[in-house]
């Protein structure tokens, strides 16, 4: 990192502050230079796992995180794993196991104008798995289950006006569903792709998304399932040199929803950015991973994620994990999450968590808050003459309307409007 000059220099608690950046102890061109005792571990193998990598140093970082297409080396998960710890195993049995599924047990479709190439992709035709590393056991056996892929293809230096819609519907509650889309966007082009699911199913999903060159990609995906479904998958993209990419998780139904949503890029200069907002009522669990991984140089990257609890038994959980490489100088790289309680006995757990492999970056930073309604606001709406139960109403519309904006689809924001009201009724807003 740049040095201030001695002359312009000022000390703040024995660290350098000057005009330019701050000179961090500890911190150098090479990442965080962590104390031996913290940062080197002994030789060992993540047998437990299904791993025989040996690992010499920073055990816990993301970058040594088990992914592959061999379905043996992810056993059946106990809920001591980091990664499902937080997890209702139980109620995931119907998507943890190795089997095909039904046939039928979900609809698919497919609403685009003529210029988007709709197929199917066998396993080993690309572009799929060139994106999309399985990372859980309920990943690799989507991949591995699924024949043929869903295919949507926007051929490049096309504009698509309207949404790409892809309505996913469940056909009976308990019934197996393994699904693989894989959604491409070709140099220049630019679409909104909507993934919608209803009905009822336990249904594992992978989505990888392939972000050409220059490309604007926007992935809507909707989880308004009935309150038996329970939804697990993963969601990876690849953004290509100067690209934009927009990922919007929306979850409201299920009895468990479970979505790993990555991103990393093929080369510099994309923007890349990840918005989420889910409402769990009493019984629900609704549980959102990210992970950015900054793998190339001089790209920037934003994640927010807001939710609201009410309910005895309502349970959230938020994993955000950003990874800033050794070589992604010139990364600009925010994350955060907000949940909101609006009753006794609901829980969220919020884990934020930042590594940096190197101090050239331009800012990287995390945020994480949980709490109640904040009384100052009701009191500012009261006193205006706004009755109490409209004034909560307020309050958490304008919470996670900031998510919504963020949609751009008028008729999704719309309906998502009347969503909220639903859910305040239930909470006798």
């Amino acid at each position: 990192m740049t040095n201030t000059p001695a002359d312009q220099a000022e000390k703040v608690s024995g660290v350098e502050v000057g005009e330019r950046r701050i000179s961090i102890p500890g911190m150098t061109e090479e990442g965080e230079n962590l104390a031996a005792q913290t940062n080197q571990a002994a030789e060992h193998t993540h047998g437990g796992l299904g791993e025989t990598k040996k690992l010499t140093s920073g055990i816990g970082s993301r970058a040594n995180r088990h992914v592959g297409f061999d379905a043996a080396g992810f056993p059946e998960p106990n809920g001591r794993e980091e990664e499902w710890r937080f997890t209702p195993l139980k109620k995931l049995a119907g998507v943890l196991t190795d089997t095909p599924g039904e046939a039928e047990a979900v609809d698919y479709q497919v609403t685009a104008s003529d210029a988007v190439v709709v197929s199917s992709l066998s396993q080993g035709a690309a572009p799929r798995n060139s994106v999309l590393q399985p990372a859980d056991r309920a990943a690799v056996l989507a991949t591995k289950n699924v024949a043929e892929a869903l295919h949507v293809k926007v051929p490049a230096d096309v504009e698509v006006a309207e949404p790409i819609r892809v309505d996913v519907t469940g056909r009976g509650a308990g019934r197996r569903a393994n699904s693989h889309i894989v959604l491409e966007a070709g140099t220049h082009a630019t679409a909104v792709f909507v993934l919608e699911h209803r009905g009822s199913a336990d249904f594992n999903g992978n989505v990888e998304v392939v972000v050409g060159d220059g490309a604007h990609v926007k992935v809507i995906s909707l989880q308004r399932w009935d309150d038996d479904a329970v939804h697990v998958g993963q969601h990876d993209a690849e953004v290509g040199r100067d690209a934009t990419y927009k990922h919007v998780a929306i979850s409201l139904g299920g009895s468990v929803i479970r979505l790993n949503t990555n991103f990393r890029y093929a080369a510099e200069g994309a923007e890349a950015e990840m918005y989420g907002l889910y409402f769990a009522d009493s019984g629900q669990h609704i549980e959102h991973r990210t992970f950015v991984d900054h793998n190339a140089p001089r790209n920037t990257s934003n994640v927010l994620y807001k939710g609201a609890l009410q309910g005895e038994s309502a349970r959230t959980v938020w994993v955000g994990d950003v990874l800033i490489r050794k070589a992604a100088e010139g990364t600009d790289s925010y994350e955060k999450n907000q949940n909101l309680v609006l009753t006794d006995g609901a829980r969220a757990d919020s884990v934020p968590n930042l590594e940096i492999e190197t101090g050239l970056i331009d800012g990287a930073g995390h945020a994480s808050s949980t709490g109640r309604f904040d009384e100052n606001h009701l009191f500012y709406l009261m006193a205006r003459g706004i009755p109490e139960k409209e004034a909560r109403q307020l309050v958490v519309r304008g919470f996670l309307n900031e998510i919504i904006q963020k949609i751009g689809v008028a008729s999704i924001e719309d309906s998502l409007q009347d969503d909220l009201e639903n859910e305040l009724e239930i909470a006798g807003f």
